[in-house]
C-alpha cells in the first residue's frame, strides 16, 4: 500500500525531530501506529488565501516540539510517519478531483489500520477522509471545532466548497456531525441545522466559552467512532490569529483540550486533521500552536484510544 500512496505524495519533512532506528519508509510505515499527511490546497478559498502553507508550516515548527509531555509523558515511541503531502499540482484547480484523490489515499492508509492525521490546507478536504472512514465504520461521528457551520449546500459555484464541508458529510456520507466553537452562520445553514436536528448538534461559542457544562451533553450527541475534524478558526483571535477567516469571541487552548481528551476518553477517536492554519510571516506563534494541537491529540490517542 505504501507504493501506491507514494505515486500520490511528495517528500516532505518528517513531524518532530524524534529518535528513530528506522532503516527504510517500508519499515517506518510498518511499524508506525499513526500516519501523518500533508494536503497543501486552499482551492475554494473566498478571503485569504494561504493555508496551502498550513503543512509545511507546522511541518517546520514541529521539529521543535518537546517529546515529552508534562500530561502524557512520551509519546513519539507509539510511531509517528509523515508520508509526505498530497501531490495535487496538476489538479488544483479541481477541488473535486483533489478531494476524490485524497480520498483514494486515505482509504489505502485506513485499510491498513493506520491513525490518519491530516494537515490541511482548507477545510474542504476533510470529506474525503471522512468518506474513507465510513466505509470501515457503518456509525461514525463527526466532531468539529469551527467559527463556522460550514453547511452551505454550495459556495463559489461548488458543493465541495470549505464553506459545505459539513453540509456533504450530513448529506451525502450520512454522518452526524457534532460542532463547538460556532460563531458565524448563515439564514440557509440554521434553517438546515433546525431541519435536519437528527444530524447536527451545535454548541456556540458565546454558550461555551467559559464552562464545562456542555461537555456531557456533546459526547452524548457523539457515535462510539468519532472522527475530529480542528479547524483553527475555532480558537479565539487572540491565540490563532493565521486563519483566513479571523472570528473573535472563539476558544481558549485550555478549555479545548480538557474537552477533547473527555472524547478520547469515551469514544473511540478513529482519526483527526487540523485545518485551515494560513501562516503569518513573522509570527510563529499560531504555527506552534498548532504543532502542539497535533501532538496532544496524538498523546490522547495513544492514552486513551488505544486502551478502548
Amino acid at each position: 500500500m505504501l507504493r501506491f500512496i507514494k505515486e500520490h505524495t511528495l517528500n516532505s519533512l518528517q513531524f518532530g525531530a524524534f529518535p528513530s532506528d528506522y532503516q527504510d519508509d517500508d519499515e517506518a510505515y510498518e511499524s508506525s501506529r499513526v500516519v501523518i499527511l500533508g494536503v497543501p490546497f486552499d482551492g475554494t478559498a473566498t478571503y485569504q488565501s494561504g493555508t496551502k502553507l498550513g503543512p509545511n508550516a507546522i511541518l517546520n515548527a514541529s521539529v521543535n516540539v518537546e517529546p515529552y509531555d508534562e500530561e502524557l509523558e512520551e509519546i513519539y515511541p507509539i510511531g509517528i510517519f509523515t508520508i509526505g503531502t498530497l501531490n495535487i499540482e496538476e489538479i488544483h484547480t479541481d477541488v473535486k478531483k483533489v478531494v476524490d484523490t485524497l480520498y483514494r489515499v486515505s482509504k489505502g492508509i485506513v485499510k491498513d489500520n493506520k491513525f490518519l492525521v491530516t494537515l490541511g490546507g482548507e477545510h474542504s478536504i476533510s470529506q474525503g477522509i471522512i468518506r474513507a472512514y465510513k466505509e470501515k465504520y457503518r456509525k461514525l461521528s463527526v466532531l468539529q471545532l469551527d467559527a463556522h457551520l460550514d453547511l452551505m449546500d454550495q459556495f463559489g459555484g461548488t458543493q465541495f466548497s470549505h464553506a459545505s464541508v459539513s453540509r456533504r458529510v450530513v448529506d451525502d456520507l450520512k454522518c452526524k456531525v457534532t460542532s463547538f466553537g460556532v460563531r458565524v452562520v448563515s439564514k440557509e445553514e440554521l434553517s438546515f441545522a433546525r431541519k435536519r436536528k437528527d444530524a447536527i448538534s451545535v454548541f456556540y461559542a458565546k454558550d461555551i466559552h467559559d464552562n464545562d457544562d456542555w461537555h456531557d451533553q456533546a459526547l452524548e450527541t457523539l457515535e462510539d467512532h468519532v472522527y475530529i475534524t480542528l479547524d483553527v478558526d475555532g480558537f479565539d483571535t487572540s491565540i490563532m490569529p493565521a486563519t483566513g477567516t479571523p472570528v473573535p469571541g472563539g476558544l481558549s487552548w485550555y478549555r479545548t483540550i480538557d474537552f477533547l481528551r473527555k472524547v478520547y476518553k469515551n469514544k473511540k477517536v478513529v482519526g483527526f486533521d487540523v485545518v485551515e492554519l494560513k501562516p503569518n510571516p513573522g509570527n510563529e506563534a499560531p504555527n506552534f500552536l498548532a504543532v502542539n494541537l497535533v501532538y496532544k491529540n496524538i498523546g490522547f490517542y495513544k492514552k486513551y484510544t488505544l486502551c478502548l
